[in-house]
């Protein structure tokens, strides 16, 4: 029986390594470790830039609920909603019961992120705010729900040709910018936001790039102060509406007498995804059509 028993101590000592490693476990943006005992199988997006990282991780048949203005990838639309990334329904979400809920670190509310926790319900914070960022989030979440080969390939391949941008833009002539985020009231972005980092990858100088907040608001005044060569903002797909009209009262603007105010499509541009792999290359292109005029 003794024989037995220190045979049994033994084999205990030899599976407990390998019992360790079936746990899956990624650090998030918070600085958190987050563990699960398998992958995750029924995921919650809680911010539309959350949904699109986990389908692009290869996950997106795990995701069980979404918030509102999760439109991409179209698959998304189907899923079932749970109210907003700054109002989540909880009751909607728990009777769900995932065994992940992916949140952003700014977007959703933290009374009920810390009342989810309490629940004992996995959280994984993200928000991504560099090109690497975007890849490692991607990276992270196919690793928690156990789709690492899809994952890694698609953060690869968005790191590989953000660098191939970079390396084709390294010394273009630099030209002055001036993206706007909205027009009432007239805000921007400085060169720590994710836009910022676009426009320089591309060889633009974002003329508001010092302002301290990440988003400031601005006036006109301080735009035609700073009389940028080129003016950008986000549109449904790209097209051209009349948020840039107003400036076309402004003859003398650079911008204005180049013609060069340009639209690009807004969700792929304002959201840390792999598809502003294809916005950054079409703000290059928007560049290079303002230094050939």
């Amino acid at each position: 029986m003794a024989h037995w028993s220190v045979k049994a101590l033994l084999c205990t000592f030899l599976l407990l390594p390998a019992m360790v490693s079936a746990d899956v476990c990624a650090e998030d943006d918070q600085g958190k470790q987050v563990c699960l005992s398998e992958p995750a199988r029924r995921i919650a997006t809680l911010s539309p830039g959350a949904t699109e990282l986990t389908f692009a991780a290869g996950a997106g048949d795990r995701v069980v609920a979404v918030v509102n203005h999760s439109d991409y990838p179209p698959a998304a639309l189907k899923l079932p909603l749970v109210g907003t990334h700054t109002r989540i329904d909880m009751e909607a979400l728990l009777a769900l019961k995932p065994d992940l809920v992916i949140t952003w670190v700014t977007g959703n509310p933290p009374a009920q992120v810390e009342l989810l926790q309490e629940l004992g319900l996995p959280m994984f914070s993200i928000e991504p705010r560099t090109f690497e960022a975007v890849s490692r989030a991607i990276e992270r979440i196919s690793i928690l729900a156990g789709t690492k080969p899809v994952g890694f390939a698609e953060a690869e391949r968005f790191r590989t040709g953000m660098k191939a941008i970079a390396a084709q833009y390294r010394d273009v002539e630099p030209i002055p910018v001036f993206y706007q985020v909205w027009e009432q009231p007239l805000m921007t972005i400085n060169d720590e936001h994710l836009i910022g980092k676009v426009l320089k990858l591309c060889g633009g100088v974002n003329v508001f790039g010092d302002m301290p907040r990440m988003v400031p608001r601005i006036s006109a005044e301080v735009v035609l102060e700073a009389n940028p060569d080129v003016i950008l903002t986000g549109s449904v797909d790209g097209e051209s509406d009349d948020q840039l009209d107003r400036w076309r009262d402004y003859s003398g603007l650079s911008a204005v007498e180049k013609d060069n105010l340009f639209f690009v499509p807004a969700s792929p541009i304002s959201r840390p995804t792999p598809r502003l792999l294809e916005a950054t290359r079409l703000i290059c292109e928007k560049l290079d059509t303002a230094r050939e005029r």
